[in-house]
């Protein structure tokens, strides 16, 4: 079973009242949008970040193998 925390957040009013709707439009609790919200922020995250790391292993192939084929 999963474990959950309280946390507290201090927002925009303008980002709190957009959570407000659509936590009432999609009839999701703002808990539920939040915790989907920091998931998909954290996904991105590791995304952009091993495909910064793929480039970097790209350029350096590149320099390995123009180093061995000379």
């Amino acid at each position: 079973m999963r474990t959950k925390r309280k946390v507290s957040l201090t927002i925009d009013e303008e980002l709190y009242a957009a959570i407000d709707k659509a936590s009432k439009t999609l009839n999701l609790a703002k808990s539920q949008l939040a915790q989907e919200a920091f998931s998909l922020w954290l996904r991105k995250q590791t995304e952009a970040l091993m495909a910064k790391g793929y480039e970097e292993m790209a350029e350096e192939d590149k320099a390995f193998a123009d180093v061995t084929f000379e």
